[in-house]
């Protein structure tokens, strides 16, 4: 059972371990630039118990709350975005859904093998061919007396090769050998064998994390398939939803990082016999910087107040996906700033600015493409509008719970009646500038609750001049269309007049 401390003094002491490792034992920029992580350095994270922050306490873990789980991830995040998603993997994409809908004979041994024996898990979903239409997954189950086969292939796993435990989906085979729609998660214990790792991808970034393909042939217990309220296909929103919805827990911390990183160089920097941090422009990349880490903060106090690990998240798709995609974006451009303050030497792979390019690109990826959840709020926003009979922009979001407060700054750019016919292109520019509407809804209940009211007060004012850019974008109606030939009468030399003799 482990000694529930006070969560500051465990969080503390978590923190000062990361110090130790990350900055004063080792060269922090050279250990993130080598792939893996030294086997004594994971040893002594783990040592920490930062993933009892996802147990229940009934289980000898902290108890699960979600602000102690979004605190640990925010610290991990701030020396090592890496660490941060590795430790949301387990927490978010494993031991939240085995608390939820895992036999109960299941959950005390798992459990017990992470407090333990550090054990970690994974969850594996995507498919080589079928990456954002999940549903449409190949790998198939089978029943057969107590036990389930499973069998199929499955790559971008984060943990390939490492994690104990998987969590594996997959759909029904008919007596025919066609699979149902509906899915099924099966947790499997690695010492059973089954899984094999066919190759171990060199992925651009993130070198901490091993991902791979991995080619799936096991006989899963029938007790250790989780049981969904009503459906698979719910299970499975509950559970992507809630790890969106704790993306702040990861990007808050490195938020923090990168806006200590920019002001840091900036004050000690000299540029033409001055300061950098001095010059106006650098004020405007710097006030970017802060202003994401209090959007995120803002993010981070929403989803601790209103998400506690019992409560079904399934229909959270607005909320989800505009904290997800807009924290995401912001992840990013945080990067892009920093470098950009930075020059030349951020370019580098060991340095924080020029890996934080790469380490935080596939944010805006994984767990849905930024792209299709800007159009699936779009979506979200319609299906509400209708249900509500609802035609004018403003006059919905006025009303909704989650925009109120902020739609009132834009009533002379929203008050339109939506077009339920537009454009992909247009329900993604409606779905960002929706998604930053929400955000900045939370980033008003903040300010309302006490945080420093000038960086509420200067992250109001760049929402309002992103979502007024998006809408301005969204109401141009000339859009650029893609030639099939692109070949013809496109060569500028060959437009060059010839030489005179």
């Amino acid at each position: 059972m482990i000694n529930n401390n006070d969560f500051a003094s465990f969080i503390e002491t978590y923190k000062s371990k990361l110090t130790e490792l990350f900055t004063r034992r080792n060269n922090e920029s050279l250990m993130a630039a080598q792939r893996g992580m030294p086997p004594y350095v994971l040893r002594q994270i783990l040592e920490c118990n930062p993933l009892t922050t996802f147990i229940p306490k009934e289980y000898g873990g902290r108890g699960a709350k979600t602000h102690e789980t979004l605190s640990m991830l925010e610290v991990s995040s701030y020396q090592s975005l890496p660490l941060s998603l590795m430790m949301g993997i387990n927490g978010a994409l494993f031991l939240q859904p085995l608390a939820n809908y895992g036999n109960e004979d299941v959950k005390k041994k798992i459990f017990k093998d992470f407090l333990d024996a550090k054990n970690m898990g994974g969850l594996m979903i995507t498919e080589p061919n079928f990456g954002s239409e999940a549903l449409k997954m190949q790998t198939g189950f089978l029943k057969s007396g107590d036990h389930y086969n499973v069998s199929g292939l499955k790559h971008w796993a984060g943990l390939t090769g490492w994690a104990d435990y998987w969590l594996i989906t997959a759909r029904e085979k008919d007596e025919k050998g066609d699979l149902g729609r509906d899915i099924g998660f099966f947790i499997h214990d690695t010492s059973n064998g089954g899984i094999d790792v066919e190759e171990v991808f060199q992925n651009l970034g993130l070198y901490m994390l091993p991902y791979g393909r991995n080619r799936i042939e096991i006989q899963v217990p029938e007790s250790h398939r989780l049981q969904p309220k009503t459906t698979g296909v719910t299970m499975m929103l509950d559970l992507l939803h809630r790890s969106r919805l704790q993306f702040p827990g990861m990007a808050t911390g490195y938020l923090k990082r990168m806006l200590d990183e920019g002001v840091q160089h900036c004050k000690t920097r000299h540029v033409g016999g001055t300061s950098l941090f001095n010059y106006d422009q650098v004020k405007e990349r710097l006030a970017h910087l802060q202003s994401y880490f209090t959007v995120s903060s803002a993010m981070s106090f929403f989803t601790s107040s209103n998400i506690s690990l019992e409560k079904d998240t399934s229909r959270f798709d607005l909320t989800a996906n505009s904290i997800k995609s807009v924290v995401t974006d912001y992840m990013q451009s945080a990067a892009q700033n920093l470098l950009q303050l930075v020059g030349a030497k951020g370019y580098k792979l060991d340095h924080i600015a020029g890996r934080s390019i790469i380490d935080s690109r596939p944010f805006q990826i994984f767990e849905g493409s930024n792209d299709i959840l800007y159009q699936q709020i779009s979506e979200s926003v319609l299906k509400l509008m209708r249900k509500t009979s609802s035609v004018n922009l403003y006059d919905f979001l006025k009303g909704y719970p989650h925009t109120d407060k902020a739609a009132g700054y834009f009533k002379d750019v929203l008050n339109f009646n939506v077009d339920h016919k537009m454009a992909q292109r247009k329900m993604v520019e409606l779905g960002q500038a929706v998604g930053r509407l929400v955000s900045m809804n939370m980033t008003i209940d903040l300010g309302l609750k006490g945080f420093n009211q000038e960086m509420v007060s200067n992250s109001l004012a760049l929402l309002q001049k992103e979502i007024r850019t998006i809408l301005s974008s969204y109401s141009f109606d000339k859009n650029a269309d893609v030639l099939h030939d692109h070949e013809e009468n496109s060569s500028w030399l060959s437009l060059m007049p010839l030489p005179s003799r």
